[in-house]
């Protein structure tokens, strides 16, 4: 289960929600926003090799 710090919920938030589902189907944490860039830039590399 992923889990969202509050420190970043706010940041987290404001993503689309196709974009949110995607985060949390990887079962990350998500602690501070270096952690949440990271997620985004694995689906960025993903999207890419698609």
């Amino acid at each position: 289960m992923s889990y969202v710090a509050p420190a970043i919920k706010d940041r987290f938030e404001s993503l689309p929600i196709e974009l949110k589902d995607s985060i949390l189907k990887r079962n990350v944490t998500l602690n501070n926003i270096q952690d949440l860039i990271q997620v985004l830039e694995q689906i960025v590399a993903e999207g890419e090799r698609a």
